[in-house]
């Protein structure tokens, strides 16, 4: 598996990438100017400045004790690609028993999100329904309801 994940501060821009992830990058960016300087949250997100980009972008809600990781929001094109809306569904749901190495990978992932409160950039290679494997460009950006914890990752 061909992995990779990268922590970013929010003043860095991200290296060359595909527009789509540049654009929710740049987006998530401008909301801290909302936010007073601190972790951007939902009720600073306005949908209507991304539609275009809606299709690939997915929420989760963030649990705590234990540490868990639930989609609230996945957009027509991942859930197509997947061949699934996992809308509702954990983390641990989806890959825990079906794919343990996505699933472990997946976890280190959201973790650093949560524990450094920056975003993280991956990439993966995953099994889709239309091939047997695709690369993934992921971009995981921390949003906060109080300006410090990880609440949601966009």
């Amino acid at each position: 598996m061909d992995d990779e994940a990268h922590l970013f501060d929010r003043a860095t821009a991200l290296p060359p990438c595909d527009f789509r992830v540049a654009e929710i990058h740049e987006y998530w960016r401008s909301l801290s100017g909302k936010a007073g300087g601190t972790l951007p949250g939902r009720q600073h997100f306005d949908p209507s400045h991304i539609a275009r980009l809606l299709p690939w972008v997915w929420l989760l809600d963030i649990g705590r004790q234990p540490l868990r990781f639930r989609y609230r929001l996945i957009g027509t094109h991942v859930a197509a690609q997947h061949g699934r809306d996992s809308t509702g569904k954990t983390v641990r749901e989806l890959y825990a028993t079906a794919d343990p190495v996505i699933f472990d990978w997946s976890m280190t992932v959201l973790r650093n999100v949560v524990t450094h409160r920056r975003p993280v950039r991956a990439s993966n290679r995953l099994r889709m329904v239309d091939r047997d494997y695709t690369t993934s460009d992921q971009l995981h950006l921390p949003l906060s309801e109080d300006g410090e914890t990880v609440s949601m990752i966009l």
